[in-house]
């Protein structure tokens, strides 16, 4: 299953992108990161069947292990795409919202969006280390 994160906004030289890219390299799964300017553009049509986590405050938390779970049955159940979807300063709209599978939340602190995509590749790569049995994870 690809792992495909969609982000708005341009993530360019910053210490947000030399994280962003230290998880990337170390993610075993095929990954897809697709950038979308702050306005406009379209998110690109996805391989079916896929599924989608909207990045958003009204979201529920997860734990990580719940993560690697969740992505495990998708992946075992033929899901050929996972998108992580990462919206504008504003928000996603309401239609965007009841369009997704699942809206998870990184707690009920308001994060910047770059350090959110940091975020979610770190989450990404904990994940598939947990499946992996790699021992990344110290659950405890």
């Amino acid at each position: 299953m690809q792992l495909h994160v969609i982000a708005r906004g341009k993530i360019a030289r910053t210490p947000e992108a030399e994280l962003v890219e230290r998880y990337v390299k170390r993610i075993a799964w095929p990954l897809k990161i697709t950038e979308l300017p702050e306005n406009g553009g379209r998110v690109p049509e996805p391989p079916t069947p896929y599924r989608t986590i909207l990045l958003d405050e009204r979201g529920s938390q997860i734990s990580s292990e719940e993560l690697a779970e969740l992505l495990s049955g998708w992946r075992d159940n033929g899901i050929r795409e996972t998108r992580f979807i990462i919206g504008p300063a504003d928000g996603h709209g309401r239609a965007e919202r009841d369009a997704a599978d699942r809206l998870v939340a990184f707690g009920r602190a308001t994060w910047p969006h770059l350090l959110v995509r940091a975020m979610v590749m770190e989450q990404l790569f904990r994940a598939t280390s947990i499946l992996a049995g790699h021992p990344y994870h110290r659950s405890g």
